[in-house]
C-alpha cells in the first residue's frame, strides 16, 4: 500500500477530497533523506546552497502529494541556475539533485550528463543541430549540466554557431521538460550577462542558486576530508603549515576553492613521495606512509614568494 490513505477515489489515481495523505511517510518511501545526508557528507559547508535543494526537494515532495488530488496539472519548471567560482561544489550538486528527481519520479532515470560549449557547438555549418541533438539525446531521462554556459552566446562572432545550440535548448526545455531538466554553471557576472542577452533562456530558469566562496576554515576540512580519502593524515605540525598556506594561496590568481586545494595536497603528497624516498635505506611505519608533515607544505613557493605564480 502506498503513503497514501484512500477511501475512495472519483476517478483513476485520485484521491477524493476528503481522503488524507502522510507526507512523512512519502518522505521516508522517496528516500531523499540518502541523497541529502550524502551531499553533507561530500560537501563542507555551502549552507544556503543546502539548504535551497532542500526547499526544492520538498516544494517537489508536496507536488507529488498534489497531484494524488488531481491539484496539479503540469509539471512544475524545474531548470536550474547554478551560479559560483569554480570549485565550489556545482556539479557535484547537480549530480545529487538528478538522483532527487528521479526518486521523486520527475525524471526517468536520474543519470547525469556534463557538457560545455565544445560538446554542443559545431565549427561549420550543418554541424551544430546534430551535435546539440545528440547531447540531448543522451540527457533525456535526467539532467543536463552545461557548465560555462555563457560561451554558448558569442555575438561578436558573426560566424559562431552557439545561438543554433541555444535555439534548439530553448524549445528542449519548454516542450519536454517532464523528461529532462537543464542546469546552467558558471561565473555569476557572466551568467547574468548571459541571461540578459538571452531572455528567452532567463524565463525558462525556475531556480538560481549561488554557491559562496568558501572560507579557509571550511577549505581546511576539506583537505582533511580529501586526505583521509586517500589514507592520508597532516601531523600537527603539517596542519599548521597548511593552514598558514590555505589564505596565502587564496590571494593569488586563480585560485579555484576546493580544486586548488586538491592541486596542493597532490603536491605536498609528491613531496611527500621524495621526502621518503631519500632516506629509502630507513625502516617505514604505517604511519610514515600516511603522513604528510610541514617540510612538504612549507617548500609550496606560496610561502616563499606571496605574489609569484600560484599553483606551486
Amino acid at each position: 500500500m502506498s503513503a497514501s490513505e484512500t477511501s475512495e477515489t472519483p476517478g483513476a489515481g485520485t484521491l477524493s477530497d476528503n481522503a488524507r495523505v502522510d507526507l512523512e511517510a512519502e518522505f521516508q518511501e522517496s528516500r531523499i533523506q540518502e541523497v541529502l545526508d550524502q551531499l553533507d557528507r561530500e560537501l563542507v559547508g555551502l549552507v544556503p546552497v543546502k539548504t535551497r535543494i532542500r526547499e526544492i526537494a520538498a516544494l517537489l515532495l508536496v507536488d507529488r502529494l498534489r497531484k494524488q488530488f488531481a491539484l496539479t496539472s503540469e509539471t512544475p519548471t524545474l531548470h536550474m541556475s547554478f551560479t559560483g567560482n569554480p570549485g565550489t561544489g556545482k556539479t557535484t550538486v547537480a549530480l545529487r539533485m538528478a538522483e532527487i528527481l528521479h526518486r521523486l519520479g520527475y525524471v526517468r532515470e536520474g543519470h547525469l550528463v556534463a557538457v560545455t560549449r565544445d560538446d554542443l557547438v559545431g565549427q561549420y555549418i550543418g554541424h551544430t543541430a546534430p551535435k546539440t541533438k545528440e547531447v540531448i539525446k543522451k540527457a533525456m531521462g535526467g539532467v543536463l549540466f552545461i557548465d560555462e554556459a555563457y560561451y554558448l552566446y558569442k555575438p561578436e562572432n558573426e560566424r559562431d554557431y552557439g545561438q543554433e545550440s541555444i535555439e534548439i535548448l530553448l524549445q528542449i526545455m519548454e516542450n519536454n521538460r517532464d523528461d529532462l531538466v537543464v542546469i546552467l554553471a558558471g561565473y555569476k557576472d557572466k551568467m547574468d550577462r548571459f541571461f540578459a542577452s538571452n531572455p528567452g533562456m532567463r524565463s525558462r530558469i525556475a531556480h538560481h542558486v549561488d554557491f559562496p566562496d568558501y572560507t579557509p576554515e571550511e577549505l581546511m576540512a576539506i583537505a582533511k576530508l580529501m586526505l583521509a580519502e586517500q589514507n592520508y593524515r597532516f601531523s600537527p605540525d603539517g596542519e599548521r603549515a597548511f593552514a598558514e598556506y590555505i589564505p596565502l594561496r587564496m590571494k593569488l590568481g586563480h585560485f579555484a576553492n576546493a580544486r586548488s586545494i586538491r592541486n596542493a595536497l597532490d603536491r605536498a603528497r609528491l613531496r611527500q613521495a621524495n621526502r621518503l624516498f631519500a632516506v629509502r635505506k630507513k625502516q617505514l611505519s604505517k604511519v610514515d606512509l600516511m603522513t604528510l608533515e610541514a617540510e612538504d607544505i612549507v617548500v609550496s613557493r606560496v610561502f616563499q614568494d606571496e605574489a609569484g605564480p600560484a599553483g606551486n
